[in-house]
């Protein structure tokens, strides 16, 4: 039995592959477990170098610093959506200046590498820490934001928008009720795996003494006499990173499966097809 895009695989097949998967998984437990035992080895596991996480002055340090991270997301993604939407609004406009100009704004940003335009904003224009961080990741991941915008609404079929100006729509009405509600489901994705990309990214502001909680980490690992718990203080932060980020995209899959139950972009179901009337003479209607 055959598909149109591959063989269906025999036994021999399903055999070798299931081989393949398990040799894979071996490999990847071998590899866990050789990690896990030099870290055993190396007495990154020992109480002294964990000690220091249960002083009350240090899960404040952590936890402030937390604080702060989320609040430079915030400001860092609301920031980003919002000058995506108005350089993506400038490379969709119809008037060639602006198109130009916003097509240059974005090429730009997007190329820039986000560290020199965090240092650059902090060193050269003697910028606050926190003000310095939320605008280089703003002015990056705003540009590449105004890109998943533009994307998604030229994503959406040609007669959508043909259909809505052949009813005497205005380009703004077009966009407000046609175009950009049916783009969005399309750049969701894109959108929330470019916000955990920020969020990712606010650990940079270490290097501009921002105390957020990748700093807070690197004062516990640096300045503390218990043997340099650098790697406990990894296995602390990293899962905390992991988890905001799990945590995000659990958000966006939350708020796809609500857009598909959503009653407005539900398909409209249609009755079933029935005998027609009779014609003269008592006949039904010849079926095709």
């Amino acid at each position: 039995m055959t598909t149109a895009l591959y063989d269906v695989p025999g036994p021999r097949t399903k055999r070798r592959h299931l081989f393949y998967g398990l040799s894979a998984t071996a490999v990847i437990l071998a590899l866990i477990a050789w990690i896990i035992y030099l870290l055993f080895d190396t007495g990154q596991f020992v109480a002294e170098k964990w000690s220091p996480f249960t002083y009350k002055g240090i899960q404040e340090l952590l936890l402030r610093g937390l604080g702060n991270t989320l609040k430079a997301f915030a400001y860092a993604a609301v920031l980003s959506l919002a000058l995506g939407a108005v350089l993506a609004t400038g490379r969709l406009s119809e008037h060639r200046v602006i198109r130009w100009v916003s097509t240059l704004l974005v090429e730009f940003f997007r190329a820039m590498p986000v560290l020199v335009m965090i240092f650059f904003i902090y060193v050269a224009l003697q910028v606050e820490p926190l003000p310095a961080l939320v605008a280089g990741l703003t002015l990056y991941n705003g540009s590449v934001l105004a890109e998943v915008f533009r994307s998604g609404v030229n994503s959406v079929e040609r007669g959508q928008r043909e259909a809505a100006y052949s009813l005497g729509m205005r380009k703004t009405q077009v966009m407000t009720y046609v175009l950009v509600p049916q783009g969005v489901r399309a750049m969701l994705p894109a959108i929330i795996s470019q916000l955990v990309v920020a969020l990712k990214d606010t650990s940079l502001g270490f290097l501009i003494t921002y105390d957020e909680f990748l700093h807070a980490g690197k004062l516990i690992a640096s300045n503390l006499n218990y043997g340099l718990p650098f790697i406990p203080v990894v296995m602390v932060i990293s899962p905390i990173y992991i988890g905001m980020c799990m945590l995000l995209s659990w958000f966006a899959t939350w708020v796809s499966k609500r857009q598909k139950r959503n009653p407005k972009v539900e398909a409209v179901k249609v009755a079933a097809p029935e005998p027609g009337p009779l014609l003269p003479g008592g006949h039904q209607p010849p079926t095709v």
